[in-house]
């Protein structure tokens, strides 16, 4: 039996490439964090504090600043102009200028999909231009405590900057919020327009959420040529409720491939963890939900 188990742990490690001293994982992405969810307590870190631009996990905060002004879920908001300029050099939208989408769906097509059109579209629902959105995202942020996280862009296409342990921090918040949470939890949806031309399929960018190894509670990715690839997501590894954050990974798969090993060195206890701080006092302070059309409990 203990040859069986051998032999386990040393194909878990081959396959995670779990590392050198203390039985750390080896993580490739730049800067990394993983918290424990109930105290905020770093259980592992990588420049967990180092300033980096954050791409398209920009958008966790523009949900929480809607949110944080009542958005009325089932309403409908038109895409305008100034959606098709905000999102310019992004990624391809598919939100096309003219058509009307309740804005439950352009939460979930930002949150799964990273639509770039959604964010200024959703800022308009809750009467704010663009300037005011941003003023809102970067009120978010000061109200959670987060003094290294800054906002100059709606959709993080040019600018915006924090770091993995706030990243993982804003996470936690969001996670905390029902609405947020079932969006992040969710592989396929689709959505249509008002007017019901529009029939549009999103799928979530979250891998590890897709690859079902692991209980993922919800996560958003980022891409920027600045940023480099970038992911943050919660998950429950051998009952231990975590957020992580890894910011700057060279390769698109490569913050998967860091999410899987410290999933794989939690469920085998996590040797060589030194538990640090307990930010339980930054995560859940002042910001206050309010939303029409769906509940949005804690």
């Amino acid at each position: 039996m203990r040859l069986v188990v051998l032999a386990i742990a040393v194909t878990i490690v081959a396959w995670t490439s779990v590392v050198h001293a203390g039985d750390l994982p080896e993580l490739r992405s730049r800067a990394a964090v993983v918290l424990d969810t109930a105290t905020g307590a770093e259980l592992l870190g990588k420049s967990a504090d180092e300033v980096r631009p954050i791409a398209s996990t920009t958008k966790i905060f523009v949900a929480l600043a809607v949110l944080r002004r009542g958005i009325d879920l089932q309403g409908w908001t038109e895409i305008t102009r100034d959606d098709v300029n905000a999102a310019r050099g992004g990624a391809r939208t598919r939100l096309d200028r003219g058509q009307t989408f309740r804005n439950v769906d352009l939460l979930r097509a930002m949150l799964m999909a990273s639509d770039n059109r959604a964010p200024t579209a959703l800022g308009r629902a809750v009467g704010v231009d663009p300037a005011g959105l941003i003023r809102l995202m970067n009120e978010v942020a000061r109200d959670l405590g987060l003094k290294k996280t800054r906002f100059t862009d709606t959709s993080g296409l040019r600018g915006n900057v924090s770091t993995a342990r706030e990243l993982a921090l804003a996470l936690r918040v969001a996670l905390a919020d029902r609405v947020v949470r079932e969006i992040l939890m969710t592989d396929v949806v689709v959505i249509r327009s008002k007017s019901g031309y529009a029939k549009l399929t999103y799928s979530t960018t979250n891998e590890a959420l897709l690859a079902r190894r692991y209980r993922v509670t919800g996560g958003k990715t980022g891409y920027s040529r600045a940023a480099g690839y970038c992911l943050m997501t919660g998950a429950v590894v051998a009952g231990r409720d975590v957020v992580m954050a890894f910011l700057g990974a060279e390769g698109k798969q490569t913050r998967f491939a860091d999410f899987d090993r410290v999933a794989a060195w939690l469920d085998a206890g996590a040797p060589g963890a030194g538990v640090k701080g307990g930010g339980g006092t930054v995560a859940k302070p002042k910001l206050r939900v309010r939303v029409k059309g769906i509940a949005a409990g804690r």
